[in-house]
């Protein structure tokens, strides 16, 4: 059974930090470039970040670069989200994917608010 179990949200204050888990399971984790991506509330899927499957290459989107580092660790079937200089803007639910198509996990909540 494939599993994506994302956590390590929570409520942080603007300029605040916070890093996002994404525990996986029930497929080649190390066969699969994995992504971040997120759902802010009213709005439709944004696309965070990327990191190729063996992590040698990493990819953010515009407004996510120099704030955001993506990595993995391979022997835990472990993707993380490193989030520094947190806005308001980046507050939403936080999902991880793979390239192949599988289920959706249920999300972790970011909230950044004072």
């Amino acid at each position: 059974e494939v599993q994506l179990v994302e956590s390590g949200g929570g409520l942080v204050q603007p300029g605040g930090s916070l890093t996002l888990s994404c525990a996986v399971s029930g497929f080649r984790f190390d066969d699969n470039g994995m992504s971040w991506v997120r759902q802010a509330p009213g709005k439709g899927l944004e696309w965070v970040s990327a990191v190729s499957w063996n992590g040698g290459r990493t990819y953010y989107a515009e407004n996510m670069k120099g704030r955001f580092t993506v990595s993995r660790d391979n022997s835990k079937n472990t993707l993380y989200l490193q989030m520094n200089g947190l806005k308001s803007e980046d507050t939403a639910v936080y999902y991880c994917r793979p390239e192949i198509e599988v289920p959706w996990g249920q999300g972790t909540q970011v909230t950044v608010s004072s």
